[in-house]
């Protein structure tokens, strides 16, 4: 009989466990999914928050005492003259593929003595202070991120703070004066040079009439389209001090660290110009 009984408990035991197992269940996959967008969301407002507290911060500390001069020329030159090369290449080349671009594609129309104008309000309004950005973003606000940052994890920044020096004053408010100042130079720059090229490709190797294409940028060229122009860098210029600031700010994590910042910075400072110029465009031309 115990034979019998302990032989229908295996059987019991062995029809137990090969039982098939019960589908996994979807509700943790949504709760997973769920927690993570809630911490993406909370990440992003806390990085906002903390961009925009420093950014007052720095904005605030510019028309406090005591006033660092030699920190605002330092950062002036930097952005400014240190920039100057690469935008005069770029400019020169955006405006002579322009020109050749424009010259091909109004011949068909007889339209082509206009060139001289659609480079020049086309430079002036839109790519001038876009690509100006740009170029100073890749230059200058990488070198803010990685100079910064450097200094973060080598504690220099907590160096400052012990000596009671402040170092959004001593660090970054002459970086968002100068980026401030120099990008609508850097512009006015970038479209005098785009302009002379457009000349040499339009007049010089496509026969249009100089007096054409001159008087064409006279009549098309209006003072609304240089104030459009340099508004939008002196916003891109702000933006591009600031967003690369924060990154290098608060930077941890040691070298690795560093360079991440330095990729962030660049590629928040390149899409949030490619937005801002969108929105202030709109904004300008209502």
């Amino acid at each position: 009989m115990s034979s019998l009984g302990d032989e229908s408990v295996l059987v019991e035991q062995k029809d137990v466990g090969s039982s098939p197992a019960e589908p996994p269940s979807s509700r943790g996959f949504f709760v997973s999914t769920r927690d993570g967008l809630f911490s993406a969301v909370l990440y992003v407002l806390e990085q906002l928050g903390s961009y925009v507290e420093l950014t007052l911060s720095t904005v605030a500390w510019i028309f406090r005492r005591p006033f660092r001069v030699d920190q605002y020329l330092g950062q002036l030159e930097f952005v400014g003259v240190g920039s100057t090369f690469i935008i005069v290449v770029t400019g020169l080349f955006s405006g002579m593929v322009l020109a050749l671009q424009t010259v091909h594609s109004l011949r068909e129309y007889g339209a082509e003595s206009t060139v001289g104008g659609i480079v020049a309000i086309s430079l002036m309004r839109e790519i001038s202070p876009v690509f100006s950005a740009l170029m100073v973003t890749a230059r200058a606000g990488s070198s803010m991120a990685a100079e910064l940052g450097n200094m973060r994890v080598t504690e220099q920044i907590d160096a400052l703070t012990t000596m009671a020096v402040s170092p959004v004053q001593y660090l970054l408010s002459p970086r968002l004066v100068a980026g401030v100042v120099m990008l609508p130079l850097l512009c006015i720059l970038y479209t005098c040079v785009g302009v002379a090229g457009a000349y040499l490709v339009a007049v010089k190797w496509n026969g249009i009439d100089p007096g054409s294409f001159l008087s064409y940028i006279e009549s098309f060229v209006e003072l609304n389209d240089l104030v459009m122009g340099t508004t939008k860098a002196a916003v891109f210029g702000g933006l591009i001090s600031t967003l690369s600031c924060h990154q290098g700010f608060f930077v941890n994590g040691g070298a690795k660290g560093v360079g991440r910042a330095t990729t962030r910075a660049v590629v928040q400072s390149a899409v949030t110009i490619l937005v801002a110029n969108y929105i202030i465009t709109s904004l300008m031309n209502q």
